[in-house]
């Protein structure tokens, strides 16, 4: 008799469990890096591996990082709008070409447009897992001293970039998109 209610108490147990995870936002997982310095890179330029970026690059800027991949289709929804965002905005975009193929990376960028002022060429992922990374695409928001200030999961849109990134860009430092 224990045998057969045993597996009915966990799951009674799991039902309140599974009833919170259904109300969360899946787009909404905590960043480790939230408000404190971002972690420092330096990895060779898509388009030209004997240069590189790094995190200096973006020093004493509110700037984007943004991790994509040729094979993401979330970083395609994005694209467009980062290339619109390229164009209207002052603020830096930096790309992180994650676990992706150069050269498919490469013509990406030939043929879509390529919004971003560099991308560092991240083919074994490396960088990515120190930026705590769970899947492409990803939009970190650096303030002007290093910091993470918001971390974004999912294609980025205007909606998304009006809503969460403007008034956390416009409260770091008075800074203004």
């Amino acid at each position: 008799m224990m045998r057969y209610l045993a597996p009915l108490v966990v799951f009674a147990i799991m039902i309140p469990v599974f009833m919170v995870g259904l109300k969360r936002d899946p787009t909404m997982l905590p960043s480790p890096f939230l408000d404190k310095p971002a972690p420092e890179f330096e990895l060779p330029k898509l388009k030209d591996l004997s240069q590189t970026v790094s995190n200096k690059d973006y020093a004493g800027q509110v700037a984007l990082v943004n991790v994509w991949a040729t094979w993401c289709v979330g970083c395609r929804q994005e694209h467009e709008f980062l290339i619109r965002l390229s164009q209207e905005n002052p603020l830096p975009i930096y790309g992180l070409n994650w676990r992706d193929r150069r050269e498919d990376g490469l013509a990406w960028l030939q043929q879509l447009g390529d919004p971003y002022v560099a991308s560092g060429y991240d083919a074994d992922g490396r960088a990515g897992i120190d930026w705590g990374v769970y899947g492409a695409p990803e939009t970190f928001l650096i303030s002007k001293d290093g910091r993470v200030l918001y971390k974004h999961l999912g294609p980025l849109n205007r909606v998304i970039w009006e809503r969460e990134f403007v008034p956390k860009i416009a409260a770091d430092h008075g800074a203004t998109p």
